[in-house]
């Protein structure tokens, strides 16, 4: 095609929010702010899990593994977004792009299929109480977390490898505050449906099917709450499970918002606004929704509190 620039690109220029200059450094304080309250919230309730034998319980367990999982994700992604802010746009290798987009990728995989796993560990407590302790043992645990891990690595390779096989020419401003798959399949040249087949392919085996594990899980546990005569019962059983079905509404509904729509025509702003939501926001808010609607974890971190006041007098 005439005037058409086939350069090949081995780095990109990412530019987010260059449009609106005078927003460089309130952002950067803003998302750094952010930042430091997403590590010292999941490293705090990971400290509590670990200090309080009350929450030395499998959904803890798993809890305390989300936490982890959100401090890695959210640090692929924070820190290079506010050397873009600071910068006013930054240059990033190829290699480097596929390497964020890999840890990125890989660590919300795991987050998808730990939330899964929070959904079961709650059916399982709701519906077969008796067999709970049976059932969730630790060996148990244990595998259902190293498979999260295993399968979220194996998800993250096939479309890290997948997605960097496609051919990038001409323009490489990439108009994003990290390299994510919906700017870098606007840089594509040539025929990209094989791969993009293959990267839906493997989202449909993370994202969908830890949201049927979800609702079918909940399913279950809504029918047996419905069939429990006390009320303080059913209160307490819905209190339990309210936490866990915020931080799902709040990551899944982003992704979906953000990956499972029609790209043509959206505005990059929009698109920016979205991924804030799910890279900074959602992360930073997990450790405050378990701990600020769950007793059990306000109760360890008094006592925590208590402990270090009394620690500090003496």
């Amino acid at each position: 095609m005439a005037g058409r620039n086939d350069t090949i690109v081995t780095e990109f220029f990412l530019i987010a929010f260059t449009q609106h200059p005078g927003w460089g450094f309130p952002l950067f304080l803003l998302f750094l702010s952010f930042y430091l309250v997403t590590l010292v919230g999941n490293v705090g309730m990971i400290l509590l899990i670990c200090r309080d034998r009350r929450l030395h319980t499998p959904m803890y367990f798993f809890l305390s593994h989300l936490s982890f999982v959100d401090i890695c994700y959210s640090s692929t992604i924070v820190p290079q977004m506010l050397v873009v802010l600071l910068e006013h746009g930054t240059l990033i290798s190829l290699a480097r792009c596929a390497a964020q987009f890999f840890l990125f990728t890989f660590f919300a995989s795991i987050d998808c299929y730990l939330l899964a796993l929070m959904a079961y560990d709650r059916y399982v407590a709701v519906c077969q109480p008796l067999l709970y302790v049976t059932i969730m043992t630790e060996k148990v645990r244990l595998g259902l977390v190293a498979g999260a891990y295993v399968a979220g690595f194996s998800s993250a390779s096939v479309r890290t490898v997948t997605a960097f096989t496609l051919s990038f020419c001409g323009h490489n401003e990439i108009d994003f505050i990290f390299c994510d798959l919906p700017p870098l399949l606007k840089l594509t040249c040539g025929d990209s449906y094989p791969q993009e087949v293959v990267i839906i392919v493997f989202a449909i085996f993370v994202m969908p099917a830890c949201i049927v594990v979800i609702l079918v899980s909940y399913l279950f546990i809504v029918v047996a709450v419905l069939q429990m005569h006390s009320a303080g019962s059913r209160a307490k059983t819905f209190s339990t499970c309210a936490s866990h079905l915020t931080a799902v509404a709040l990551f899944f509904g982003t992704l979906i918002f953000m990956y499972l729509r029609d790209n043509t025509g959206q505005s990059s702003e929009g698109d920016r606004v979205i991924s804030v939501l799910y890279t900074v926001v959602t992360p930073m808010l997990n450790p405050l929704i378990y701990s600020l609607r769950n007793k059990e974890v306000k109760e360890a971190f008094r006592k925590a509190v208590g402990r270090s006041k009394a620690s500090a007098g003496s």
